[in-house]
């Protein structure tokens, strides 16, 4: 080939390429959605992550909605948000019962209006060996993490799809695509999510709704004082807690709320956080056998079940203040973990 005609490829590949580039700026541009004034709904957002996503949209003026089950940790929470939101609403509700569903929804339209965007995020985790983990766990993991957003998006689409607008946000996990050990019930209802997420995200397109689906790996948010353990008690918390904390492989909370914001704005279909969440998520792709013989690998490191640890107890009431190192100290402070 002539030296002008490889220069007329390469230019022409260029073009293209800033073509494809040129077509997502204007399409995202169109599709941006501004929380100011929009009445937004975060489940768990009492805590955690959802705290902290909360914290930023109430900055951008945003009628925040917050449900939980526990309404004595929102005490100096709510009055933040009042401070900073357009509008602020708590309403005590547990997701995994769908007649509170509908009533936190029908409060929620009658002193805020429709709700104009969701942010599933309420979620909860059982630790340890498969022997300990009884159909119990499941059921309690699949109403949390699938049959709790199902019922939330089922009574807000009806609004959306009146107004031909709406953002659904589905914070689903990286162990919706990659199995761990010791955390079957928590991978299972995820892998679920997961399916319903993206499979929503097309259905719905044809009313202007934007879905997006957050696989977020490991986060420092000082939940491990907050899982469920069983089996060997204090070994399951200690290796589930120390990985939580790891600087290199936790995200910190801050930047994740501000990506998981950005990709509501701009109506991302699919998000990703953290480098090894990526990597995982594409050795899973490409290399399913090999990613599961390392995870045979990886369980036979954790502690093995000894038959005993049948009964499911909090971090908190075993573990003493003592054993909970300094990064994830900081952050039980710090997003309301304590």
């Amino acid at each position: 080939m002539k030296a002008s005609g490889v220069n007329a490829l390469i230019t022409g590949g260029a073009i293209a390429i800033l073509g494809i580039y040129a077509v997502k700026i204007i399409a995202r541009s169109v599709n941006w959605f501004d929380p100011e004034d929009k009445v937004i709904l975060i489940t768990g957002g009492s805590r955690g992550l959802g705290l902290v996503i909360a914290r930023k949209l109430a900055a951008k003026k945003a009628n925040i909605v917050i449900c939980g089950r526990n309404a004595e940790i929102m005490g100096s929470v709510s009055k933040e948000l009042l401070s900073k939101a357009g509008r602020f609403l708590y309403i005590q509700c547990d997701i995994s019962d769908r007649e509170q569903v509908n009533r936190m929804i029908d409060e929620i339209e009658e002193k805020m209006g429709t709700v104009d965007a969701v942010i599933n995020n309420a979620g909860i985790m059982s630790v340890g060996p498969m022997e300990t983990m009884m159909q119990e766990d499941y059921e309690a993991a699949m109403k949390v993490h699938f049959w709790g957003p199902f019922h939330i998006i089922n009574r807000v689409l009806q609004g959306m799809k009146m107004k031909k607008s709406g953002r659904i946000v589905n914070v689903v996990s990286i162990g919706g695509v990659l199995s761990f050990p010791h955390l079957l019930p928590y991978n299972v209802s995820k892998f679920a999510f997961s399916g319903y997420s993206e499979g929503l995200t097309a259905e719905v397109s044809r009313y202007n709704i934007k879905v997006t689906t957050i696989y977020p790996g490991l986060m420092a948010t000082g939940s491990p004082r907050n899982i469920t353990i069983k089996g060997e008690y204090e070994r399951e918390y200690a290796w589930f807690s120390r990985a939580a904390s790891l600087p290199v492989f936790a995200i910190n909370p801050e930047k994740a709320a501000e990506r998981i914001i950005t990709a509501m704005q701009g109506g991302e279909k699919t998000v990703t956080l953290t480098i090894p969440a990526k990597a995982g998520k594409a050795a899973r792709g490409l290399f399913p056998a090999l990613v599961i013989t390392i995870f045979g690998v990886v369980n036979r490191l954790l502690p093995a079940y000894k038959g005993r640890g049948h009964e499911p107890l909090k971090a908190r009431d075993i573990i003493p203040r003592t054993a909970v190192n300094k990064r994830s100290a900081k952050a039980e402070r710090d997003y309301n973990q304590e």
